[in-house]
């Protein structure tokens, strides 16, 4: 086998091989995150898939098909199927083949091939929202069912470009405190600028609606209020906890014209309905018994919103889904670091929030600096003694359980904390009982749900202010939490084979820091376990955005760990 012919391969059911060992595979990992998705990685081959839905989101950013097609041929080791181009030709083109429009009266009317408007109009999920148009070529749809609509187009094959429009919502006078490149408080890196430019799409009918993707610690809140600017409108912005409501609060006053009386937070314990308000997905989920209707879902409806920015948007549950469907004339922002969800329902993300219209690879920003530069490690730890016998004969969600809480991942801790003097270091994990013998056993102070949100407060300030150096966190440390100086994560344990989590974990240590701009994660995992295999899928998103895992196994003999031959990586992974 020659590898200088090309590290890519292309099978006819729109799998590409890339084999990690050629030269030129990172360059090519680079291109293929674009428009496909990391499945597995068995050894030195990794296997990713286009999919109808990566090949719109590349469309909806701008990427051709032929674009796609060039790439793939420029790094294949061998001649393109044919089958497998004119595939790509016909998905990617979808996009665009469909388009809404306002019409004269203020409907709505839906523009394509008349071939295809007769085929989609026959569909029963989408018949009672469409009616014939005055021309060939178009079809009238229900203003009220415009979300629906594309929810059922996307799901059918053929996504549709939403150029409908939007209400301009309640105006409100609001302005950035600095202007590019004037050395004021802040400056708008250009990532960021363009970012906000590739949202709102001044010279384009289907711009205000879409995903940003960017990594953690990259300025997701910034972006977003800089939207917020770019527009001029009251805004509703959702977040995933009450810590984040706080941050968000606080960025905006320190980075906006706005006043604190202009600011309101709408969470448990405060329900202030503002020009700016910012709200938990908790909240608007939150309902006493399961007949109950949604109590706070009014808040959609409280003010003129222009804007909803949805943070943390791969997090986004079901009901607000179907709310978001209901409001189509409103423009709405994703951020997020991953587009990935667990439930499967980015197609949804897609139709009612919009396409990906920004992504910045992790790579690119570590090189540019705005991101620190991470290593990551997978450390194999044995079973304490006397233990494996329990996990051999417990049941499967025990197993999980038994080897998530290995007692001999504490000594490694401590081998790793030795390793790391006076670095910030965070120590992550799943379970309650493993935290609390954790943070015992370190003497470092825990934070968990379990503790009231001001205590929580105050744990976050002192380590942001290098009072204290270790801090064990549970799950409620995954998202928006923005501790700057945190060099070091260690993942005890973790959502079984959660991408998404992983990827947010590693985000709590990338902002970028004050010395060396470095930062280190080590996931522990309990050796010959389903953890190894729930660990494998939990790296794909950072493998694809071109982060490997060095593996190592811990010798408690010697105490300390050994870096595993690439021969023994390989053999592992069959």
């Amino acid at each position: 086998m020659n590898r200088e012919d090309g590290p890519l391969m292309l099978q006819g059911d729109l799998t590409v091989l890339l084999d990690e060992r050629h030269p030129k595979a990172d360059a090519a990992r680079e291109k293929l995150s674009q428009f496909a998705d990391l499945i597995k990685r068995p050894g030195h081959i990794h296997t990713y898939r286009m999919t109808p839905l990566s090949l719109w989101n590349a469309a909806a950013s701008q990427l051709s098909a032929a674009d796609i097609i060039a790439w793939l041929k420029q790094y294949s080791r061998y001649e393109l199927p044919l089958r497998s181009i004119s595939q790509i030709r016909m998905l990617a083109e979808r996009y665009g083949q469909l388009m809404l429009e306002r019409s004269t009266d203020g409907g709505l009317l839906l523009h394509g091939n008349e071939v295809l408007l007769q085929m989609l109009s026959q569909q029963s999920s989408i018949r009672s929202y469409l009616s014939a148009g005055q021309r060939e070529g178009q079809r009238a749809a229900r203003a009220d069912c415009r979300g629906l609509l594309k929810q059922e187009l996307v799901r059918l094959g053929y996504p549709v470009v939403d150029g409908a429009g939007y209400r301009r919502g309640e105006e409100l006078t609001v302005g950035l405190r600095c202007r590019i490149g004037s050395g004021s408080q802040f400056e708008l890196r250009d990532y960021q600028e363009h970012a906000v430019n590739m949202f709102y799409r001044a010279d384009r009918d289907d711009g205000g609606s879409g995903v940003l993707v960017l990594p953690c610690g990259a300025g997701k809140t910034v972006i977003g209020i800089a939207a917020i600017a770019r527009l001029g409108c009251e805004t509703l912005i959702l977040t995933s906890n009450v810590t984040s409501v706080k941050q968000w609060k606080q960025e905006l006053i320190d980075k906006t014209t706005l006043a604190d009386h202009e600011i309101g937070e709408y969470a448990a314990s405060c329900k202030q309905v503002c020009p700016v308000t910012i709200a938990t997905y908790q909240i608007l989920t939150y309902k006493h018994q399961r007949s109950d209707e949604y109590a706070h879902m009014k808040l959609f409806q409280e003010r003129n919103w222009g804007l909803i920015i949805y943070d943390e948007v791969h997090l986004l549950p079901a009901p607000v889904f179907r709310m978001t469907a209901d409001l189509q004339a409103t423009r709405r922002l994703g951020l997020t670091a991953t587009l990935i969800r667990e439930d499967g329902r980015e197609e949804d993300v897609f139709s009612l929030i919009g396409p990906k219209r920004f992504d910045m690879p992790w790579k690119t920003l570590e090189s540019a600096g705005a991101i620190a530069a991470a290593e990551c490690f997978e450390i194999r730890v044995p079973f304490a003694h006397g233990d494996r016998a329990a996990y051999d004969n417990a049941e499967a969600r025990t197993k999980a359980r038994l080897a998530g809480e290995n007692k001999e991942k504490l000594e490694t801790v401590k081998w790793l904390l030795s390793m790391h003097p006076g670095r910030q270091i965070l120590i992550i994990g799943q379970y309650l009982q493993q935290l609390h013998a954790a943070a015992a056993a370190l003497h470092a102070p825990l934070l968990t749900g379990e503790l009231p949100h001001q205590e929580r407060e105050k744990l976050y300030k002192r380590f942001k202010d290098g009072e204290i150096e270790v801090l064990v966190v549970s799950k409620v440390a995954n998202f928006a939490v923005d501790l700057p100086d945190a060099a070091v994560a260690i993942q005890l344990s973790g959502s079984y084979g959660s991408r998404q989590e992983e990827a947010q974990r590693i985000g709590r240590i990338l902002r970028p820091k004050r010395s060396d701009n470095r930062a280190w994660f080590y996931t522990l995992v309990t050796e010959g376990t389903k953890e190894t295999e729930f660990a494998r899928k939990r790296q794909l998103f950072m493998l694809e955005q071109g982060y490997p895992y060095d593996i190592c196994c811990w010798q408690p003999s010697i105490g300390r760990t050994v870096k595993e031959s690439p021969a023994q990586i390989e053999e592992a992974a069959q």
